[in-house]
């Protein structure tokens, strides 16, 4: 009787986390939380030694956080945001209103109650941090908040549209600090948070597309503007 095929292949242990898994994940975080800002360059060496890691991890990293468009090469082997243009801000517009109202409705479904507690709290650390414009308090809320909601539509194909969307959006998010357009998304987020505890999956969804929507426009002046940093 042959041998089963498994035990004929030279098999090895599976690491669960590689360096660069690590760095990606970092640096993903980074971008998401605007920690890199638009205009701001990094190099493969500067990240590596803040890292402590070779430069090999951070270069297979940034590979992955390119391709994803989260990052754009410039010269001298440095990277940076990409340009935030018109056009391109109007393209992931259209995208995220639907694909992220798709999964706040489908979430209205699914969401646990333990959920619903700690989007009340993150809820009040935005409103706090959007009063003191304290961008490191109110991104990564923000961000937890809406992600909170997507994972409760319990669609992994879903969340991997939504995801690379915000790498591309989301170092943006910063430059709405002192529009006052933070209060305007706290009463999205206090109608989409009040609509889930209903379980009105369309009302939640509205209430996403609202914050998009604002913040978008608001972008859009900011855009015109001279003096705001949009390019890498």
């Amino acid at each position: 009787m042959p041998a089963p095929v498994l035990q004929a292949l030279p098999l090895r242990p599976i690491i669960r986390e590689t360096v660069q898994d690590r760095v990606y994940q970092q640096l993903r975080a980074m971008i998401l939380n605007g920690e890199i800002k638009p205009g701001q360059t990094v190099t493969i060496q500067s990240l590596a030694e803040a890292f402590q890691v070779s430069a090999m991890p951070v270069r297979e990293a940034l590979r992955r956080l390119l391709a994803e468009q989260a990052l754009t090469a410039l010269a001298g082997r440095s990277v940076g945001i990409p340009a935030l243009t018109r056009e391109r801000l109007a393209d992931l517009t259209r995208v995220r209103r639907e694909v992220e109202a798709m999964a706040a409705r489908w979430a209205a479904q699914h969401i646990a109650k333990e959920d619903l507690v700690a989007l009340a709290g993150l809820l009040e650390t935005m409103q706090q941090a959007a009063e003191e414009r304290d961008g490191k308090a109110y991104l990564p809320a923000n961000r937890r908040f809406h992600f909170i909601i997507y994972q409760a539509a319990r669609s992994p194909t879903l969340m991997g549209i939504i995801e690379p969307l915000w790498l591309q959006i989301g170092p943006y998010f910063d430059l709405l600090r002192a529009s006052g357009n933070w209060q305007s998304a706290n009463r999205a987020h206090q109608a989409a948070l009040a609509a889930l505890e209903k379980g009105d999956g369309e009302a939640a969804g509205k209430a996403i597309q609202a914050d998009i929507d604002e913040a978008a426009a608001t972008l859009m002046e900011l855009l015109a503007a001279p003096n705001t940093r949009t390019r890498a």
